[in-house]
């Protein structure tokens, strides 16, 4: 029996998954705000009492970067610890996952309904595989062949140096050096980075922003979901915010080009994270994939690569049960 969980800022998702049922059947599963509680600990415990199943082994995908066994989770300030979790919730072991490394576990168990294809392209056998997720943050990863599956492997290329393609988002980058001492991609490829794009071409004069969209956001939380809102009213849509999700899916499509080259990803380029489901007639539009090819000499070995949006919530989560049910074939 095994415990696995998406940990997010947001939110934290848990599930109970057995080798018979396998990791797409959980015997068992809920979501729980994660700014309400102080630890993982905290909410496993009490998921694990309300279930009542016995579990020996837990696997969580952790929204950061995991170091020797610890994690600390970005956008939520838990600091976690294999060993200190098993001791506290009484299992054999635990595992922690890199949010990123838990989604790339899922591309091997995905189903056809569980994607949206941008590009069919032509994989290459065995080739590399890469994960671009944005979602509150941008995460990447990428899977290589090992023999028998596709191991994944975690990076931080999301916060690498956001490279400006034409002269807008030239124009942007300045924008955001005058606020930020650092701009990376996710400065600009993700929900944190929505309301930076909407802000640069409103203050730039792109964009006029009307009266009630700005009384919505001013009185909103979080700015990202009302943009998004103003894009898509059936009526009158905001032309600001058309003009933000267009400039989000140019970006993404470059950057994506951007990781597919970096560990040549011949094997296909997978879409996650929140954000993209949402806005598929924008990554639809003629920009996202030429961004993503507008490579100079490589642009047609990036025209055959496949490109895929993963329309399933719960990715993230399988891919944690897969790593924990997953054994060699010789079952060693």
């Amino acid at each position: 029996m095994l415990l696995a969980g998406d940990i997010g800022g947001t939110k934290t998702v848990l599930a109970v998954f057995s080798q018979s049922a396998g990791e797409r059947a959980p015997l068992a599963e809920k979501t729980y705000p994660s700014t309400a509680y102080a630890s993982l600990e905290e909410i496993a415990a009490d998921f694990l009492a309300q279930t009542g199943h016995q579990v020996e082994r837990g696997v969580f995908g952790v929204a950061g970067p995991v170091m020797q066994g610890r994690a600390y989770v970005t956008n939520l300030r838990w600091n976690l610890d294999e060993g200190e979790l098993a001791r506290a919730l009484g299992l054999t072991s635990v595992r922690l996952l890199n949010d990123l490394e838990s989604l790339a576990y899922s591309v091997s168990i995905l189903e056809p309904e569980d994607l949206h294809t941008l590009n069919v392209g032509q994989a290459v056998d065995h080739g590399t595989r890469a994960v671009i997720a944005p979602g509150t943050g941008l995460g990447e990863a990428y899977l290589t062949w090992a023999g028998w599956h596709y191991a994944p492997h975690p990076s931080e290329g999301g916060h690498c140096d956001f490279a400006p393609r034409d002269q807008r988002e030239i124009e942007l980058l300045q924008y955001l050096l005058k606020k930020y001492d650092h701009v990376s991609c996710e400065r600009v490829c993700s929900g944190l980075g929505i309301p930076n794009l909407y802000h640069f071409l409103r203050d730039t004069g792109r964009a006029t922003e009307p009266p009630w969209l700005a009384a919505r956001l001013a009185a909103a939380s979080d700015p990202t979901p009302e943009i998004f809102a103003g894009a898509m009213l059936p009526t009158n849509p905001s032309e600001l915010c058309i003009q933000t999700l267009e400039l989000f899916a140019g970006i993404l499509g470059g950057e994506a080009g951007n990781l597919a080259l970096k560990v040549l990803a011949t094997g296909g380029v997978y879409i996650g994270g929140g954000i993209p489901p949402r806005m598929l007639p924008y990554l639809e539009q003629p920009a996202f994939l030429e961004n993503f090819r507008d490579k100079g000499r490589f642009s047609d070995l990036l025209g055959n690569v496949p490109i895929h949006v993963i329309l399933n919530p719960k990715a993230a989560l399988l891919g944690a049960a897969h790593a924990g049910l997953e054994q060699p074939p010789d079952g060693s």
